[in-house]
């Protein structure tokens, strides 16, 4: 701690120097023509004659992110939103101003500087500079190279710190826009319409999470902040919009984990007059695309994992997958009394009062969901865990469901939607929910709805770790804790 005081003492000081000797602090009229990567483009494809012919006087801005000093004659490198570039500068080169005021620069400052570009001994493409300007001091040290931000708490408050020293984080976030990108192209392609519904709504609906409670000064009235937009979009569903997405932002009070946070992105959408079949094949059409167009393949590794996307994906039951990978009998998952016995023989930490299908969904994510790594569409969901879904034809008892799975996380839940409103009214009054259930009685077409694809917590399936904050830009514990030193 003494050490960065000391540090930022230091960068204070030389500060004040330059404000005393008259150099304009903090400029806003400097103009950069040029980018790092294209220099680099552009340079790249040059011989050196070619080089050292080209007159063009190349301006660019960023941040120095390495300092190499030879008596006279020093290397930096300046880093922009596009990448590096290594910049030469010669006391002989310059003038005596310009040459004191690099004397003056640490890790950290943003400068703008001109020049020719050429190409080192080591074949580098270099710009030599003909001028530099301090644009902005960094007066607190930037972290240790060699260490470089390690703590991962401090990387996640310090967000804007670690954007600038982890270049894997910026491709992170450069990535994820292109997905959002590319998911808002592909679903507009199958002439779906994205809307937005209000994020503060009267009643959290939609999906079983505890809200944030806000207040409404106007109306005097407590509003809920978004646990889904399901109910939402159903009604467009009802007014005729027959195909809609939204790419919207919920709130889930319940805390935090690697696999959850608690303001998050989510894909939901519905289309009318299709089932869940249908569903499950643009799922995989959605997904192949995406790994597509991010990653330019079907088949990338996640954490010890290799995956691959390639459809069509593997589809089992819940009952299937706990005798595969839990070693039940098929005679324990047919009934309540064999799925408590199972749990029993596992040592599972259960709830022996729970229901049927209840009991079923607790066992399997115990036992089966960690293994369910390869893209797998789990089917054969009981209709008391599925209020909202349509019961399926053949047995009513069960309903026409899916959640995905892919490197053992749950990345989407689909169903064909319940649009016969007394059916709907009859299960909501069970469970004391039935204002939402009126909206059916104006026709709501048959249908489905999806939420969870990527573009939100799905997305970050597509980095190694899959950790749910790597994604966010900011989380809520930003500036809610005292200011680190960096």
């Amino acid at each position: 701690m003494d050490d960065l005081n000391e540090q930022t003492t230091v960068r204070r000081q030389k500060l004040l120097k330059l404000r005393e000797s008259g150099y304009a602090l903090y400029p806003n009229n400097f103009k950069p023509t040029h980018s790092t990567a294209q220099v680099l483009s552009d340079g790249g494809s040059l011989t050196d004659e070619q080089l050292a012919a080209l007159q063009t006087n190349n301006v660019l801005a960023g941040r120095i992110m390495g300092i190499r000093s030879f008596g006279k004659a020093s290397f930096f490198h300046l880093q922009d939103r596009k990448g590096k570039l290594q910049v030469y500068i010669r006391k002989d080169r310059v003038d005596d101003e310009t040459y004191r005021l690099f004397q003056t620069l640490d890790l950290g400052d943003i400068v703008g500087v001109w020049g020719p570009l050429f190409r080192t001994k080591t074949r580098e493409i270099t710009l030599e500079a003909q001028g530099l300007r301090l644009l902005s001091k960094c007066v607190r040290p930037l972290p240790e190279k060699r260490h470089g931000l390690a703590d991962v708490e401090v990387r996640y408050r310090q967000r804007y710190v670690d954007l600038m020293v982890n270049p894997a984080v910026r491709e992170v976030f450069e990535k994820r826009s292109r997905m959002i990108r590319f998911v808002r192209r592909f679903f507009e392609e199958r002439d779906f319409l994205e809307v937005e519904t209000p994020m503060m709504q009267p009643i959290p609906g939609g999906v079983a999470a505890k809200p944030f409670v806000t207040h409404h000064n106007a109306l005097n009235m407590d509003l809920y902040l978004r646990v889904a937009p399901e109910l939402f979009l159903k009604r467009l569903l009802v007014g005729g919009l027959e195909r809609v997405f939204e790419l919207n932002r919920n709130f889930r009070n319940e805390g935090i984990s690697v696999r959850h946070n608690p303001e998050f992105t989510m894909l939901e959408f519905y289309q009318a007059y299709a089932t869940h079949e249908d569903l499950m094949t643009l799922t995989e059409e959605l997904f192949a695309a995406v790994a597509r167009e991010i990653l330019g393949s079907l088949q990338f590794s996640y954490g010890d994992h290799a995956l691959d996307l390639q459809p069509p994906w593997r589809r089992v039951t819940l009952a299937e997958a706990i005798e595969q990978y839990g070693g039940a009998a098929r005679e324990e998952t047919a009934t309540v009394e064999g799925l408590r016995a199972f749990a029993g023989r596992r040592a599972l930490e259960v709830d022996p009062g729970l229901s049927y299908g209840k009991l079923l969904v607790e066992i399997f994510e115990n036992v089966a969901e960690p293994c369910l790594i390869q893209p797998t569409f789990v089917v054969g969901y009981p209709i008391e865990v599925s209020p909202l879904a349509r019961k399926n034809d053949s047995d009513p008892s069960w309903v026409d469901r899916f959640e995905l799975y892919i490197g053992g996380r749950e990345l989407a839940n689909a169903f064909s939607e319940l649009n016969d409103p007394f059916d709907q009214r009859e299960r909501f009054q069970r469970q004391a929910e039935a204002p939402a259930s009126r909206r059916l009685g104006r026709g709501l077409p048959a249908g489905l709805g999806v939420w969870d694809a990527p573009g939100g917590r799905g997305g970050n399936r597509y980095r190694s770790d899959g950790h749910a904050l790597h994604g966010l830009a900011f989380d809520s514990r930003c500036d809610s804790f005292p200011p680190s030193p960096i």
